[in-house]
């Protein structure tokens, strides 16, 4: 969960602004940051920029922008991604700013420049931000790999022509990790290797956001010839947000999920949202054997290519024993680790790094505080300043020699309860239908493929569907997502009536693509 605020004359910029799942606690509440004390100190953000698209980055910029109405500057992926939740919030989508990976641009008084980095989703960024004369580089999350699957490799180049830096707030996650990260292109052609030997069904369950490890699982299955079905809405909609900028290309086209059932089983390949153990996802829905539209017999295999969260081992841990007593076979990073590839720097990718910008002063974030005194350590080796583990909440200052604490700011947890439509609660049928879109000056127009997941029993043909809706959005002069959604609503449900279908609920996710 990652918010960082820089002041500099009394003007403030945000990075990142993330939020955190509390598996353990009843309904797995989402915590964000506490940013009452801002308030207090009358803090406004002049604007957030937003270093790259995963959960602990962008998750609680719906819930917290709204206090704050300021310019959110974002990459082209991580954009079309606040476009989704902003519409779903029924929030303004016009304060997201796009930037290209390598852009730089002027918040007074700070200047920033973008520096696109290698981490498990395309258009990561760190931000060389400076003011005055202090040069300072925010690291986001980042790693050296000569093999990523989606995205560029770290220019060396770029970053030693950065060198001397003042200042580096560098990610500490993996400090304690002797050797190299993992390469996402090594992780490909593990699971291509176990999914060939597998018999039955192959369920490879991560993060919707891991954008290179679906992709990897979509080559994996074409290589052995199995079908490729998503399950979980996040994991639908996320493929269909990365596909319409133009990632994923050579992706196989999903079967939906409804047709799984019909397949041979040794023909399937799921990708599954639950890898931590989520109680709604269709991972935990499969091992108890409450999918609607899927069960998983002895014999099938499911692959965790993700590593658990600190906070989650239990939940994960009843997951695979629920998989295990259904005699469903279990592979994850404990017994196999070849098949997970963390997306952070181990202690030669920091040294190198480093080796590279030549930092004065560390200052190391992320990880616990074992791990920050290890980065510690390490940069001492190497001739690097640095003293401060910061806690959430200490109001650091810089003054061009080094970081000193102020104070420790009192935070309390902000805990936001989840909407769960799934069918624990509400098991009458519901129609699920995620429609890309996107707006310019001839109005609204779909992009990409309408995904239609009908529950049991309702049959609808897609392309009838998609060439209706494409009629409908024809000279709708809706002007958000938001009305286009409530229009669209309404519309289908004479539709479904006309055609004689009946569910009880329609769910409409639109995408909006930038133009």
């Amino acid at each position: 969960m990652n918010l960082t605020l820089y002041g500099s004359e009394d003007r403030w910029i945000a990075i990142d602004c993330g939020m955190m799942i509390h598996q353990e606690l009843p309904g797995s509440p989402l915590q964000v940051p506490d940013v009452e004390a801002l308030r207090q100190r009358g803090i406004t953000p002049s604007a957030l920029v937003v270093t790259h698209g995963h959960e602990d980055h962008i998750g609680a910029i719906v819930w917290l922008w709204p206090r704050w109405g300021c310019p959110i500057w974002a990459s082209p992926l991580a954009a079309a991604m606040l476009r989704h939740r902003f519409s779903q919030h029924g929030l303004d989508t016009g304060a997201i700013q796009v930037f290209q990976p390598g852009d730089a641009f002027e918040i007074e008084p700070f200047g920033v420049r973008t520096l696109g980095v290698t981490h498990s989703i395309p258009e990561s960024c760190a931000l060389l931000i400076t003011v005055g004369k202090h040069r300072l580089l925010h690291t986001g999350d980042w790693k050296l790999d000569s093999q990523p699957l989606l995205g560029q490799r770290i220019d060396e180049a770029l970053f030693r022509g950065l060198a001397p830096i003042d200042l580096v707030v560098g990610d500490s996650t993996n400090a304690t990790v002797s050797g190299h990260s993992a390469s996402e292109g090594s992780v490909a052609q593990a699971l291509a290797s176990a999914i060939a030997k597998c018999q039955g069904r192959v369920v490879v369950s991560c993060f919707a956001s891991n954008l290179a490890r679906i992709h990897a699982a979509g080559l994996a299955a074409r290589g052995s010839n199995r079908r490729v079905v998503l399950a979980g809405r996040a994991m639908q909609r996320m493929v269909q947000i990365a596909k319409s900028c133009g990632y994923l290309e050579a992706f196989p086209l999903p079967v939906p999920l409804k047709d799984a059932g019909y397949l041979p089983r040794e023909e399937v390949l799921l990708i599954a949202t639950g890898s931590q153990g989520e109680p709604g996802a269709a991972l935990s829905r499969m091992a108890q054997g409450r999918h609607m539209e899927l069960e998983l017999e002895a014999g099938d295999t499911v692959i965790f290519s993700s590593k658990i969260i600190p906070g989650n081992e239990r939940a994960i841990a009843s997951l695979v024993s629920a998989l295990r007593r259904r005699q469903i076979e279990v592979m994850d990073e404990s017994e196999h680790p070849e098949l997970h590839a963390s997306g952070h720097p181990a202690r030669d990718e920091l040294r190198t790094f480093y080796g590279w910008i030549k930092p004065r002063y560390l200052l190391p974030v992320h990880g616990t505080e074992e791990h920050q005194r290890a980065h510690l350590a390490l940069a001492h080796e190497l001739g690097i300043e640095g003293d401060i583990s910061p806690r959430d909440g200490d109001w650091l200052r810089w003054d061009g020699q080094r970081v000193e604490l102020e104070t420790r700011l009192e935070l309390a947890p902000r805990l936001i309860e989840q909407r769960r439509s799934d069918n624990r609660r509400d098991s009458r049928p519901v129609l699920a239908l995620v429609l890309p879109v996107v707006h310019d000056e001839s109005g609204w127009s779909r992009v990409g493929r309408l995904i239609v997941d009908p529950p049991l029993g309702v049959e609808i043909d897609e392309y009838v569907l998609s060439d209706w809706l494409d009629e409908r959005l024809v000279d709708q002069q809706a002007r958000s997502t938001r009305e286009l959604r409530e229009f669209l609503l309404d519309a289908l449900s004479h539709w479904l009536f006309d055609h004689g279908q009946r569910v009880a609920r329609i769910h409409l996710d639109i995408v909006e693509v930038a133009p």
